[in-house]
C-alpha cells in the first residue's frame, strides 16, 4: 500500500444548545504515514487514495488548525487562542480503495465531501460536493462512513460539526515482482455483510499473530492472508460496519477456507447512489428510487403512492390514490411499467399498487410536457422501471400486514443465463372483516357481509441470447368490492376489475445502436352483478381485449446528437355480456336470458421520434419530437392527428439550468378513471386535444438541497370527459326503440336476418339475433385551462435522513353550461362560463421527512394539506343560501354556479415507525404505518336541513379516511 500524503483545511461549523459560530482557515497537515494493510496478490499496484479535509461555509472568525501531538490546534489570525472550542481530532482513518476498474486506464484527482460529525465522533452522514469519476466518487462514499474523530467540543461538551473532506487519488503505480518467493496462503475466504450478504470490497482483516500483515478484501469481498500457524484472534473492519472479531486456529501447511460476517452500523441504509443517471431533456421529471418508494408513511410501502406527495398533484380524496395532475382528469394521466400500459393502477382505491414493490426500482414522474415516447394522453405520464435481475444468487422477500400478505423470488441459473423472477400478492380482508363482524353483530343480524378482495401476481423470464436479451414478463390485477350473502334471504352485489398482460420484447444492438420490438397481449374486464337465491339477478361482463405490437430504436450519431424513435399498433375488441337469471313461475329452475354483443373494434396506431442535440461545450440542450397516431373504429371511424413537441434546457454553471417546453397532445374519451371499452366505444364523440407550455429552473445543491421551480399554462382545446358531471339541467335523450323489437318467438315479431352491430340472443336451446338500436349519447364536449407553479426542494438520498416539500398554486377551469336561480330557488335562465373544475383546489402542499438512527430504528412523518374543492353540486353539495319560499318561509335556496363557495381545507399527518434486524442471511423489518394519523376528517359535503317550519341548519359531511397498517417484512 503506498504511503499517503494529507493535507486538511477545515472550517468548523459547531452546533450546540449554544449558537457558536467558528472558523475557517487553511490547515496545513505535516506529511503523515498511515497503518498500510497488506493488499491482495495481484491488487498490489491499486493505492489506497490520501485523505484530506476542508472547508464548511463562511464563518465570522478565520482561525488556522494545525497538527499538534496531541490532536488540532487552533490559532486565530491575531495569534492569538480561540477559548471554548476544541476542533475534532482525527483517531481512525478510512482509506478509499482505487477501483480495480481504472487500473487500465487511471484518473487522478480529488474528490469532496461533504461529512457531518456527530457527538460521538463518528461520521453521521457524507454527502458528495465535487466528483471525479462515479467509480472513484463511489469509493470515497463507501470509504467515508469508517472515519473516526474524537468529537469536537463547545465548552468541553461533544458537538456536532460539519466539514468538507477531500479523497485525493492518486494513479497506481506498477510495482516491481518481488524477487524472494512468498508464503503459502493459510487463511481465505469472503468477507460479507450480515443480512443481504453483499460481498464487502476494501475490508481490512488483522490478524493478532501477524498485527503488521493486514490483508484488505478485493472488489468480491475475498482476501487471501499468509498468517503464521497457531491460535490468534482475527479483527476485521469495514465502513458501514460494526468491527468484528474471530477466533482462529492456523496450521501449518493448511489453508483455512472461512466466511466471515459484519454487522451493518445501519441496515438498509439511506446509501447515496452512484450510478449513470439519464440524461435530463425534459421540462419536468421527477426520478424516486430505494427508500424514497418504499419508506415514505402514508403509502403502505407501495412505490407509485408517493406520486400523491408530489407537486402539481391534486386528489379525489384524501387517501384515494388517483391523482389529479395539473387540473386533468384522472384518467388522463397515463401509467406505464416498462412501456406496457396499464389500465389500472391501485387495488380498491384506496390499497397498494398492482405491482410489487420489490419489481420496482425506479419511477419517473411526468406532471407535464411527457417525450413523444407517451402517446395517446392529455394529462401527465407516470413510468414504472423494473429492477434490473441479480445474477449472483438466491433473493427473495415475504411480508404480512392487517391487509394483505406478498412474496417475491428471483434465481439467476448462471450456466444458462436464464434469470426467473416471481412475485404476488393476496389480500385476507374479508376474512378480517367477517371476523370483526361477527363479533359486533349478533348471529343473524346480517344476511350479507362486506367485501373487498384484491390479488395480482408477477413472473418474469430473462435470457441472454448472443449480444441480445430477451424477456417474457406477465403481470396481472383482480379487485372485487361489493356485498355478498350469506343465507338465502340474503343478495350479492359485486363489482370487480381485472386485468391480465402478457408482453414478449427482445434487445438486440443493431447499426450502432439498439432495436427493441415487443408484442403485448392484454385482457381488461370490468364486472358487476346483483343476485339473490330466491328471485335471481343479473350480471354484466365487458371485456376488452388487445394486442400490441411495439418497435422501438435508439443510436447516438457523433458527439451532438442521439435518436429515439418508435412505433406501435394496438389492436382492441370490446365484447358486452349479459346474463339475467329469473326464477320460474312454477317454482321449477331459474330461466336464464344470455346476450353477448360485439360492441366495437378499434386500432390504434402510432410512431415517434425524437432527435436530442447537445454539443460537448455548449451549453444547451435541445429535443425537438414529433409523434403521428392513427385512431381508427371500425364502421368509418378514423382519426389521424400530428402532435409536434419540443424541450430546452440551458445550462447556468454546473448547478443552476433554465427550461422550457411545449407540445401538443391528444386522447380518447375518457372517464373519471379507465374502464374497458370507454376509450373505444366513444370515438364517435371525437378526440380530446390539449397544449401544454412549461418553463422552470433547477438548481442543484443549493445548500444540500436541489430546488426546482415550474410554471405552467395548458390550454385543453377540446375535451371530451364523460362523467356525471358536465354541463348543468343537460337535456336527457332518450333514443326510440324500433317496433318489431320483443319476444322472437311472438310470430308477429319475426327475427330479423343477422348482420353487423347485431347482439346474440340465448333462449333455454335457441339462439337468435337481434339488432340493436343505434344509441348515441350527447355532445359533452368542452374546453378549459389549466395554469399555475410547482416548488419541489428535495433532500437527496444519503446519511441518515431524506425528505422533500412540494407546493402547488393551481387554477383548473371548465366552460360549462348551468342555470341560474332566484332567491326563491325558481330557475330564471341559462348561462355559461369557465367555472372552477370540480376537483380543483388552490393549494397543495406536503412536507415529507424520514430518519434513520444508529439503532436501525426509522421514524418518518408526512404532513399534507390541501385547500378545498368546489362546492358546484358535483360529486360534493351545491352551495345554499337562505332564502324563502313563495309563503315567506325560510327554506335553503341554490347559488348560481359561479357563486359556490369552496370547501374547508384540509389537513392529515401520516407516520411510519420501523424497526430492522439483520441475522447471518437475512434481515427483519417490523413496521406501522399510518395514514392519517391525526384523524382528520376532510369535509366531502354540507348537509342542508331544515325548511317547512324548522330552523335552517348547515351541517359538515365527512368521513375521517385512517389507515393502520402493522406488518412484518424479511429480506433473503
Amino acid at each position: 500500500m503506498a504511503s499517503e500524503q494529507r493535507r486538511v483545511k477545515a472550517e468548523w461549523t459547531a452546533r450546540a444548545a449554544l449558537v457558536l459560530a467558528l472558523l475557517a482557515g487553511w490547515l496545513p497537515l505535516a506529511p503523515a504515514r498511515a497503518q498500510a494493510p497488506t493488499t491482495p496478490p495481484g491488487l498490489q499496484s491499486l493505492p489506497d487514495a490520501p485523505l484530506a479535509a476542508p472547508d464548511a461555509g463562511l464563518v465570522p472568525t478565520e482561525v488556522d488548525v494545525r497538527r499538534a501531538e496531541d490532536g488540532f490546534a487552533l490559532r486565530g489570525t491575531d495569534g492569538g487562542t480561540q477559548p471554548g472550542f476544541e476542533a475534532p481530532t482525527l483517531v481512525a482513518d478510512a482509506p478509499a480503495r482505487y477501483p480495480e476498474a481504472l487500473a487500465a486506464h487511471p484518473v487522478a484527482g480529488t474528490v469532496r465531501l461533504e461529512l457531518l460529525v456527530d457527538e460521538e465522533g463518528a461520521v453521521a452522514e457524507g454527502r458528495l460536493l465535487q466528483g471525479l469519476h462515479p467509480l472513484l466518487d463511489e469509493a470515497a462514499l463507501h470509504a467515508a462512513p469508517g472515519l473516526r474523530f474524537l468529537p469536537a467540543k463547545v465548552d468541553g461538551a461533544p458537538v456536532p460539526v460539519r466539514l468538507h473532506f477531500e479523497y485525493r487519488f492518486e494513479a497506481p503505480q506498477p510495482v516491481a515482482e518481488a524477487g524472494t518467493p512468498q508464503a503459502p496462503v493459510t487463511l481465505r475466504g469472503l468477507i460479507r455483510a450480515k443480512g443481504n450478504r453483499k460481498p464487502l470490497a476494501g475490508a481490512v482483516l488483522v490478524s493478532s499473530a501477524a498485527p503488521d500483515m493486514a490483508v484488505e478484501t478485493g472488489p468480491d469481498g475475498r482476501f487471501e492472508a499468509r498468517l503464521p500457524p497457531g491460535r490468534q484472534s482475527v479483527r476485521i473492519n469495514a465502513p458501514g460496519h460494526k468491527p468484528g472479531f474471530f477466533l482462529e486456529e492456523v496450521r501449518q501447511g493448511e489453508a483455512l477456507e472461512v466466511v466471515y460476517g459484519l454487522e451493518p452500523l445501519v441496515v438498509n441504509p439511506y446509501e447515496t447512489v452512484v450510478r449513470g443517471d439519464r440524461e435530463r431533456t425534459e421540462v419536468s421529471r421527477v426520478t424516486l428510487q430505494d427508500a424514497e418508494l418504499r419508506e415514505i408513511p402514508g403509502t403502505m410501502g407501495d412505490p407509485f403512492r408517493v406520486m400523491m406527495l408530489m407537486p402539481g398533484v391534486g386528489s379525489m380524496l384524501s387517501g384515494i390514490s388517483y391523482p389529479v395532475v395539473r387540473g386533468s382528469q384522472p384518467a388522463a394521466t397515463g401509467y406505464f411499467l416498462d412501456g406496457i400500459r396499464v389500465p389500472i393502477l391501485f387495488h380498491l382505491f384506496l390499497g397498494p399498487a398492482v405491482i410489487h414493490p420489490d419489481f420496482i426500482d425506479s419511477i419517473d414522474f411526468f406532471p407535464g410536457n411527457p417525450s413523444p415516447q407517451y402517446g395517446r394522453l392529455t394529462g401527465g405520464a407516470v413510468e414504472g422501471r423494473l429492477t434490473r435481475p441479480r445474477d449472483d444468487r438466491l433473493h427473495g422477500s415475504a411480508y404480512a400486514d392487517l391487509i394483505n400478505a406478498g412474496l417475491f423470488l428471483e434465481y439467476p441459473f448462471q450456466s444458462t443465463g436464464t434469470h426467473v423472477s416471481v412475485a404476488g400478492r393476496i389480500s385476507y380482508t374479508p376474512w378480517l372483516i367477517a371476523l370483526a363482524a361477527n363479533a359486533v353483530q349478533p348471529p343473524g343480524a346480517s344476511s350479507s357481509k362486506l367485501v373487498l378482495d384484491f390479488y395480482d401476481y408477477q413472473a418474469r423470464v430473462e435470457q441472454e441470447v448472443g449480444p441480445g436479451r430477451l424477456r417474457l414478463f406477465a403481470f396481472g390485477s383482480s379487485d372485487t368490492f361489493g356485498t355478498q350473502a350469506t343465507s338465502d334471504d340474503g343478495t350479492t352485489a359485486l363489482q370487480s376489475v381485472l386485468f391480465h398482460r402478457v408482453d414478449l420484447r427482445y434487445r438486440h444492438p443493431v447499426g450502432g445502436g439498439e432495436l427493441e420490438g415487443g408484442v403485448t397481449w392484454g385482457l381488461d374486464r370490468f364486472a358487476l352483478g346483483s343476485e339473490s337465491a330466491s328471485t335471481g339477478g343479473t350480471t354484466l361482463d365487458i371485456d376488452q381485449s388487445s394486442v400490441t405490437a411495439r418497435l422501438g430504436y435508439q443510436r447516438r450519431f457523433g458527439e451532438a446528437f442521439s435518436l429515439r424513435s418508435g412505433l406501435d399498433v394496438d389492436n382492441k375488441r370490446a365484447v358486452v355480456s349479459l346474463l339475467q337469471r329469473t326464477a320460474s313461475p312454477t317454482g321449477g329452475p331459474f330461466q336464464e336470458l344470455s346476450v353477448e354483443l360485439p360492441l366495437a373494434i378499434a386500432t390504434f396506431s402510432g410512431f415517434w421520434a425524437e432527435l436530442q442535440w447537445e454539443e460537448k461545450d455548449s451549453p444547451w440542450t435541445v429535443v425537438p419530437g414529433l409523434r403521428v397516431d392513427n385512431y381508427h373504429l371500425s364502421g368509418g371511424i378514423n382519426h389521424v392527428v400530428v402532435e409536434p413537441r419540443l424541450t430546452a434546457r440551458r445550462r447556468l454553471g454546473e448547478q443552476l439550468t433554465l427550461k422550457g417546453g411545449v407540445g401538443l397532445y391528444h386522447q380518447a374519451p375518457t372517464t373519471l378513471i379507465s374502464l374497458p371499452v370507454v376509450d373505444i366505444a366513444a370515438l364517435d364523440q371525437g378526440l380530446q386535444q390539449a397544449l401544454q407550455v412549461s418553463a422552470g429552473v433547477e438548481y442543484k445543491n443549493l445548500w444540500g438541497f436541489d430546488v426546482s421551480l415550474d410554471g405552467y399554462v395548458n390550454p385543453m382545446l377540446r375535451t371530451v370527459e364523460l362523467t356525471p358531471f358536465g354541463n348543468e339541467e343537460a337535456p336527457i335523450q332518450t333514443p326510440d326503440v324500433p317496433d318489431g323489437i320483443g319476444d322472437p318467438r311472438d310470430p308477429r315479431n319475426p327475427v330479423p336476418s343477422p348482420g353487423p352491430g347485431g347482439r346474440r340472443v340465448v333462449r333455454g336451446m335457441a339462439q337468435e339475433q337481434i339488432p340493436v338500436p343505434d344509441i348515441g349519447l350527447p355532445d359533452v364536449s368542452s374546453r378549459g385551462l389549466s395554469y399555475g407553479l410547482e416548488l419541489l426542494i428535495r433532500r437527496p438520498l444519503g446519511g441518515n435522513w431524506f425528505g422533500w416539500l412540494s407546493y402547488s398554486l393551481q387554477r383548473s377551469t371548465r366552460h360549462v353550461r348551468f342555470t341560474r336561480f332566484n332567491d326563491q330557488d325558481v330557475p330564471v335562465g341559462q348561462d355559461e362560463a369557465d367555472l372552477p373544475y370540480v376537483f380543483d383546489q388552490t393549494h397543495v402542499a406536503n412536507l415529507v421527512l424520514s430518519y434513520k438512527f444508529a439503532n436501525n430504528f426509522t421514524v418518518g412523518g408526512v404532513l399534507h394539506f390541501n385547500t378545498g374543492r368546489p362546492e358546484s353540486g358535483n360529486l360534493t353539495s351545491r352551495t345554499m343560501t337562505e332564502g324563502t319560499d313563495s309563503l315567506g318561509q325560510p327554506r335553503w335556496v341554490r347559488v348560481d354556479r359561479d357563486k359556490v363557495d369552496r370547501l374547508p381545507p384540509f389537513f392529515r399527518f401520516d407516520l411510519r415507525l420501523s424497526k430492522a434486524w439483520a441475522y447471518d442471511t437475512f434481515t427483519l423489518e417490523a413496521y406501522l404505518d399510518m395514514l392519517n394519523v391525526t384523524i382528520s376528517q376532510e369535509v366531502i359535503a354540507f348537509d342542508y336541513a331544515g325548511g317547512i317550519g324548522f330552523p335552517l341548519e348547515k351541517r359538515p359531511t365527512g368521513v375521517p379516511i385512517v389507515l393502520p397498517i402493522l406488518g412484518l417484512k424479511g429480506r433473503y
